[in-house]
């Protein structure tokens, strides 16, 4: 049950890929563009991500979206990027760790976590503030920095939440989301979780050995907690109790990594299914098959961590 989000070997992101439709970045990211967008204001990021940004902003506040429960929301913003393609690689730039802002492509973490930020913002009254670009892009970037790293500050690539199980057990230690998997039934992993240590040359930050210890500090952490999974055999079963917009994190088979994929719960016509950004058709779907036949039939998943969103 394992999985990392951070840039890896060509060898290693073909194993990834046939284990799991990994979510891990892979690709370079553009540098902001432009300015300009809705309203006068001149703002920070490419026009081409404001415009997805605000677009998404717009239509929620139009329709009233951020008048439902966060779940609700949440599954309701990412209907709205269904086909937004799949790009690996988004948050992997060059130069020193820094926050990436990209609507342009996604992967399934990026998804997710844009996805979670455009609720928060929605439940923070953006509503009277939408016309002002600067304003609006400045409390987007507090709120996404929050979810990526730890502590709520950007310190170098180590700071940047790489396993997924640490991104979930931070997020609910800010009590911002509920890890509601044991509750659900869900049995102990203590697996050590060490991937990104032993395969230190497959990362292009990993170079320097003092950020190689320091990421062997969180893998030490997360491997002595442990963590909770719902095995694929037991989805089904509990899948009555989970909610849309609820965070799904597929568990990995792979040694030493946590989690292989993302995505958000989705009901569908009475079936539980995932809305998420997967290598596989190349961008945010909801899937054909259910969220319980998609664990069991994909090779290198098996099983699944749920954390619920809360009200901020």
């Amino acid at each position: 049950m394992k999985g990392y989000r951070a840039l890896v070997g060509p060898a290693l992101v073909v194993l990834l890929f046939l284990v799991g439709m990994v979510w891990s970045p892979f690709a370079p990211h553009r540098e902001p563009s432009g300015t300009g967008g809705l309203g006068e204001e001149v703002g920070s990021w490419a026009d081409s991500d404001w415009a997805v940004f605000s677009a998404v902003v717009e239509r929620a506040i139009d329709a009233q979206l951020d008048t439902l429960p966060i779940g609700a929301l949440m599954a309701e913003l990412g209907r709205s990027l269904v086909g937004t393609p799949y790009v690996p690689g988004t948050l992997e730039v060059e130069g020193a760790e820094r926050l990436v802002i990209d609507f342009q492509g996604l992967d399934c973490v990026t998804f997710v976590e844009n996805i979670f930020a455009i609720a928060q913002l929605l439940k923070g009254d953006a509503r009277s503030r939408v016309q002002t670009r600067a304003t609006l892009e400045d409390e987007y970037e507090v709120i996404l920095t929050e979810l990526r790293y730890r502590d709520r500050t950007i310190e170098g690539y180590a700071s940047r939440l790489h396993y997924f199980s640490d991104w979930i057990g931070d997020a609910q230690r800010k009590r911002l989301v509920l890890n509601i998997t044991r509750d659900l039934g869900g049995v102990l992993d203590r697996e050590p979780i060490e991937f990104m240590s032993t395969h230190a040359e497959a990362y292009r930050q990993l170079a320097d050995p003092r950020k190689v210890e320091l990421v062997r500090d969180a893998e030490l952490r997360l491997s002595e907690e442990g963590r909770h999974f719902i095995p694929e055999e037991a989805i089904e079963a509990i899948s009555g109790k989970i909610h849309d917009g609820d965070i799904i994190a597929a568990t990995s088979t792979l040694d030493g990594l946590d989690v292989a994929h993302t995505g958000l719960a989705l009901w569908v016509d009475g079936e539980l299914h995932l809305m998420h950004a997967p290598l596989a058709g190349e961008a945010v779907q909801i899937s054909e098959m259910t969220l319980s036949e998609r664990i069991l039939r994909i090779e290198g998943q098996d099983g699944i961590i749920v954390a619920r969103p809360r009200e901020r």
